[in-house]
């Protein structure tokens, strides 16, 4: 079947039969309403919803579903609107990462398992986004995203505040220069409107890497939540899947290596996520695109950071989309680029960027002057993450960029709770923090705690950075000299399993690599002498992600949902 040939529509193997299985199939769906003709030869595009007041970052989409549904009729489909499981960063413990393939599952068979023959995304908090993507890729039909958009810029006293502030005033409660009271006032006035963060942490970082990617229409990642031009944007979505389904544009025709390539380049330039890593390698195993940790240097080591955004640089992602958005940021990497990449409404990446315009310099700079020429992400190597691990440079502090010290341990999170603002704590400002056991399966899922906050008595000495190593992720939001996901993780027995107080580090991010200064032979020695820590849990799903979860620098998704079952079912259910 050649592209644009009129086809079958996947929904009428359910609403186009005849006897007693099209009775059952459309007989209960009418209990709804719906006119017998809405089941005749119409395209059915499921939007598929991450609303829970769970997720307050998604609390605006069953609004957002209808201007989506609006546009869905407008171009004569039949809308269908159902849940999949919701991931609340700020809610869920012990992290929302431990779930993201979970709902990566919920959303492969909802699609799959239904008369459905596009699929509407409507993402925003930061797991939601990589997690629905995840899923639509395994069943791969025209799929478009809608992203929910970043909340208003925090306004307090007179300055402009976002999430990235929460570690700044964390560390100000912790010297007594900041009284919780207060604290509980600034929680107000950061988060007023509907939305995800405001700055460049990975909801944002998401937003951009799908737009980056070719999946949802040009200016998706920056609208505020709160403009009304988001709901036109999602009426216009909802237009456009039609389109997509009649011409059978699938996701792996947009998710080629190009689009891949582009979404590396252009998360270096904004200063995206370090989650942008294990986010966009769990996705390309799914559809099937060879990506490894070692591209994501060779694609960004040369892109400097053109985006002033936090926390790398100084505004929100508000002042991007008055700046004029994600477009604006591409057409400055024109040369960078693949522009012939295709993407969801069917043009190029520069068809798609062709009449931006930048507004603001001081928000969107270019390649020649750009306000920081560290990348925003390196891979390092060496032998203390045998199998990589990541840094944001352009978030980091210059001076430490090239550092040697010597290491101060905690075996798990509970040992750097206990002893980190202690007297005893034998640190001084050219040690490196290391913490262990926060991997995947050493958590397990992986939390944001890799941004360790310092021990307090170096921060009454007026110290606001230092080296930090860990297996584990950090928000997005976070900024420092922080090396994350180190694979393979302590619990897995690595090298990073058996550092010990006193061992040397040297950071070398010019020249990508995190070094151990202590033999192999004694690394080795070190393993036999330890013993791997038990199991945390050994039932239910936790169970099935700590003995299937792959390493971070595989994407962290789970070894048996790599690559895609397709969207055939052959059986009936009666």
């Amino acid at each position: 079947m050649e592209k644009g040939d009129k086809k079958k529509l996947r929904s009428s193997d359910w609403f186009g039969r005849t006897g007693k299985d099209g009775f059952i199939y459309r007989a209960w769906m009418k209990n709804q309403g719906i006119p017998d003709y809405e089941f005749n030869n119409k395209p059915v595009i499921g939007i598929c919803n991450t609303w829970s007041e769970l997720t307050p970052c998604n609390g605006h989409f069953r609004e957002l579903a209808e201007s989506v549904k609006k546009g869905i009729w407008e171009a004569g489909g039949f809308p269908v609107e159902f849940p999949v499981m919701s991931l609340g960063e700020t809610i869920m413990k012990p992290t929302a990462m431990l779930y993201r393939n979970l709902a990566s599952m919920d959303v492969e068979e909802s699609i799959r398992a239904n008369p459905l023959d596009g699929v509407v995304l409507l993402c925003g908090c930061d797991k939601t986004t990589p997690s629905l993507v995840m899923g639509a890729c395994s069943v791969d039909i025209p799929t478009i995203v809608v992203s929910g958009g970043p909340m208003l810029t925090g306004k307090y006293r007179g300055r402009n505040i976002g999430t990235s502030d929460i570690w700044r005033y964390h560390d100000d409660v912790r010297e007594g220069k900041l009284e919780h009271a207060e604290l509980r006032n600034i929680e107000a006035a950061m988060c007023r409107s509907d939305g995800h963060c405001a700055v460049m942490g990975t909801a944002s970082s998401m937003a951009c890497m799908v737009e980056a990617l070719g999946l949802s229409l040009p200016e998706n990642a920056a609208i505020p939540a709160a403009d009304a031009r988001r709901k036109v944007l999602a009426q216009l979505s909802g237009l456009r899947i039609v389109e997509m389904v009649k011409e059978d544009l699938k996701l792996s025709d947009i998710l080629t290596r190009k689009a891949f390539e582009n979404a590396i380049k252009v998360n270096a330039a904004i200063g995206g996520s370090t989650n942008f890593v294990i986010h966009l390698l769990a996705i390309a195993g799914r559809i099937g695109v060879s990506l490894k940790l070692e591209d994501f240097n060779k694609l960004s080591s040369n892109i400097p950071l053109i985006a002033n955004l936090q926390p790398s640089g100084k505004h929100f992602m508000e002042d991007l989309f008055y700046a004029g958005g994600l477009p604006a940021v591409l057409k400055e990497l024109n040369g960078i680029l693949h522009n012939d990449a295709i993407t969801v409404n069917g043009k190029t990446v520069a068809e798609n960027y062709q009449k931006a315009q930048n507004y603001d310099r001081d928000v969107i700079g270019s390649v020649d002057h750009p306000f920081n020429d560290a990348t925003g992400l390196a891979i390092l190597s060496g032998n203390l993450a045998e199998n990589g691990a990541v840094i944001k440079p352009s978030a980091a502090s210059a001076h430490l960029m090239k550092h040697t010290g010597k290491a101060v341990v905690f075996e798990n999170i509970e040992d750097y709770k206990a002893r980190i603002d202690t007297d005893e704590l034998e640190v001084d400002e050219s040690c490196v923090l290391v913490l262990k056991n926060v991997g995947p399966r050493g958590y397990p899922g992986m939390p944001e705690v890799g941004n360790m906050g310092l021990p307090k008595k170096l921060l009454e000495k007026g110290v606001k950075d230092m080296v930090r190593i860990s297996d584990g992720r950090m928000s997005g939001t976070g900024f420092g000299t922080v090396v994350l996901h180190v694979s393979p993780e302590a619990a897995m027995g690595g090298n990073f399993s058996v550092i010990q107080d006193g061992d040397i580090i040297t950071l070398d991010v010019h020249n990508r690599s995190l070094t151990l200064a202590v033999s192999q032979e004694e690394l080795d020695q070190r393993k036999k002498d330890k013993e791997l820590p038990p199991p945390i849990v050994d039932r239910g799903y936790v169970n099935l992600y700590v003995n299937h979860v792959q390493q971070a620098h595989l994407g962290a998704d789970m070894d048996f949902l790599r690559g895609k079952s397709g969207s055939e079912v052959s059986r009936d259910s009666h």
